[in-house]
């Protein structure tokens, strides 16, 4: 029964990438033939392919709070690469990842088609991506980062980092702190998280094989950049985060250790 659930759920997975791989194929078609920025049809199509994929994680997925209105810059804590999808589906947004994730097969030809800005650490082009970064937002599009900059197991939050927040200082855009948790049997979910030396094939297999599970998302008070400290910034979100999944008396454990 369980491998049988396992293949079905596969199966549907595959349709899903499918029908991904035909939208950004006809997307980059388009973008041959009028010689333009089609990021805003990039970002529409991937919102509504995302939703097909998470309809096709095992998950059963609450959202708490209320979208934001006009373009934020989200910050999120990140457990795994199902982050994404489930976050993707819940409006028109553009997404930072790690350069790694370009070489995945087919996932990372599908993230690029998406629009999904690729960050190598240590590799000298930090103006690059902060021109990238500055135009993105400028034009009035949401994007989504992992300030952690790696995933965890969901059972701490790891420092923000604030370096990449100059551009929404620099374009005045608010901060949308947004706190993601997976739950199982209403504990937290130890099959979810994508870390350590976790492959991406492995992970799948695990993970659909497994019982669905329960992903909250919440959306937190959008904080103003305009005018502030970079660094103060990433830990004010970083402290909204941290209350939002473990509650106050964590975070005054976390000051005092």
């Amino acid at each position: 029964m369980i491998k049988l659930r396992l293949y079905l759920r596969l199966i549907r997975l595959a349709a899903v990438l499918l029908l991904g791989m035909l939208l950004a194929s006809g997307v980059a078609l388009a973008e041959r033939v009028r010689r333009g920025d089609l990021m805003g049809l990039r970002q529409r199509l991937t919102a509504w392919f995302m939703r097909r994929l998470s309809a096709a994680l095992p998950f059963e997925v609450e959202v708490r709070g209320e979208l934001p209105q006009g373009p934020h810059l989200w910050l999120s804590n990140h457990v795994s690469w199902t982050d994404i999808p489930l976050l993707g589906q819940l409006l028109p947004l553009s997404f930072l990842s790690k350069a790694e994730v370009r070489t995945w097969p087919l996932a990372g030809w599908l993230a690029h088609k998406a629009g999904t800005l690729f960050i190598r650490r240590g590799s000298g082009d930090s103006a690059l991506l902060a021109r990238q970064l500055h135009r993105h937002l400028s034009a009035g599009r949401q994007l989504l980062i992992f300030p952690e900059g790696t995933t965890t197991d969901g059972q701490q939050i790891r420092t923000f980092h604030g370096r990449l927040l100059t551009s929404a200082i620099d374009t005045g855009t608010p901060l949308q702190p947004v706190a993601i948790r997976y739950l199982r049997d209403g504990e937290t979910d130890l099959v979810a998280p994508f870390i350590g030396d976790d492959d991406l094939p492995s992970h799948l297999l695990r993970l659909f094989a497994a019982d669905r599970a329960k992903v909250q998302i919440q959306l937190l008070t959008p904080i103003a950049s305009a005018g502030q400290e970079r660094n103060v910034l990433a830990r004010q979100a970083q402290r909204a985060v941290q209350v939002a999944l473990f509650g106050e008396d964590a975070q005054q454990a976390q000051r005092a250790a």
